[in-house]
């Protein structure tokens, strides 16, 4: 489709979509400014040869990356100029790929559990997730065709599978953080939410600091099913349904094998939650101090928890990461597998706004940096999304990428 076209049609969907779900921060004459980008791109670009890679794609930009012309307010009431700062790398790398700012994308408090208005596109009833809230929205109701998040427990990886879209976490720094407000800077990654795995690997080429075509990734990946605690988490009728969509890889030539791993899972699970507090408390140390009346209750809770966490349980829950990012590397070398996979979520996503549901599925990849991707796989009984999640080995983002896009040949059938 021609690029104003295409706008013409985002636009008039954005009407009718975006008061329901309300997936993007108010923007007066958004429309207006996206046709002036749009005409300065096609005339420095007249022709396709030479276009860059992302010409034309509009991106929704999660409200914790500082873009130049927006204001930042990462879902708070701060006053915007106490947190401005200098564009994100990953955004000015999305822009100089020829992609345009459909606009900011609503997020929760500092990217904690407090809820926006978001809501989700498959039943309104229902959360779309979080933190990265109106990135997924913004994808699933189809009105940019990538969305920039973040996730520093499960904030990708829950809200892509609640909202029926691919979400990528890519291995840990591999997507520069650089003009994005931290929540906890030793886990927070920078991914994205696409419509499907090809979309989010265009953008990945695009993102990622380095990017290796020539990584090895032959064959099928053997996957890995993580037996123990780790997967009692889930509820009765999504472990009903993760088996047979194990049943379905299998049947489609895919080799599976159960390797216990993660039998201290609520350690790991203490453990993420000493790091985030803690490094909170430190990132939010001055605004809280001027502003600590503006923050809503979890986040202050949370701010509050991490001041009385001091450095020496900092450092020991930070080598302790380390150890367990070893021991999942290990537990793959001996079980020979190449790629784990779980459920995304617990189970479907909860009725009402008040909680963004449950990020448990996503906290032990995210600990350990490494990279992981949501693909949509069918439906639970009341109609919502599900998602399946694949968790490559550290720096796998390349073959994980190759080997999803085939997956999701398996997973959309469901």
């Amino acid at each position: 489709m021609d690029l104003f076209a295409r706008i013409d049609d985002v636009e008039a969907r954005f009407a009718s979509v975006e008061p329901r779900i309300e997936a993007f921060l108010p923007e007066d004459a958004r429309f207006d400014r996206l046709r002036r980008e749009a005409r300065s791109l096609a005339d420095r670009y007249p022709t396709v040869e030479g276009r860059p890679p992302l010409f034309g794609m509009l991106v929704g930009v999660k409200d914790l990356f500082h873009v130049d012309g927006f204001p930042t307010r990462a879902g708070s009431r701060l006053p915007p100029a106490a947190l401005r700062g200098a564009e994100s790398e990953a955004v000015s790398r999305l822009e100089s790929a020829g992609a345009l700012i459909l606009g900011k994308t609503v997020t929760t408090e500092f990217a904690y559990f407090q809820p926006g208005p978001t809501r989700n596109p498959r039943d309104i009833a229902h959360t779309p997730g979080g933190s990265s809230s109106g990135s997924a929205a913004a994808v699933a109701a189809g009105l940019c065709e990538v969305a920039l998040g973040t996730q520093t427990i499960g904030s990708i990886t829950r809200p892509a599978a609640f909202c029926g879209v691919v979400g990528l976490k890519p291995t840990y720094d591999r997507i520069s953080p650089e003009g994005v407000i931290p929540l906890s800077p030793s886990l927070d990654h920078v991914g994205c939410l696409a419509a499907d795995v090809r979309t989010a690997a265009r953008a990945a080429r695009v993102l990622y600091r380095t990017w290796h075509d020539d990584s090895p990734r032959t064959g099928r990946p053997v996957l890995g099913i993580p037996e123990g605690p780790y997967l009692e988490r889930v509820s009765s009728d999504t472990s009903q349904w993760f088996a047979t969509v194990c049943r379905a890889m299998t049947e489609a030539g895919y080799e599976l094998r159960r390797v216990p791993v993660m039998a201290d899972f609520q350690a790991v699970s203490d453990r993420h939650h000493v790091i985030m507090a803690a490094e909170a408390a430190r990132v939010h140390a001055r605004w809280f101090d001027e502003y600590g009346s503006l923050y809503g209750p979890k986040t202050a809770d949370l701010i509050r928890r991490g001041r009385s966490i001091d450095s020496d349980q900092l450092q020991a829950a930070l080598a302790g990461r380390e150890t367990f990012r070893a021991e999942l590397q290990q537990a793959m070398i001996d079980g020979a597998i190449d790629a784990w996979i779980a459920p995304s979520t617990v189970g479907p996503a909860p009725r009402g706004l008040e909680t963004t549901g449950d990020p448990i599925m996503n906290l032990p990849w995210t600990q350990a940096g490494l990279p992981s991707i949501s693909l949509p796989a069918g439906t639970h009984s009341t109609g919502l999304p599900m998602g399946l999640q694949v968790v490559a080995a550290w720096n796998g983002d390349e073959a994980l990428l190759a080997w999803a896009d085939e997956m999701q040949r398996v997973t959309s059938n469901f």
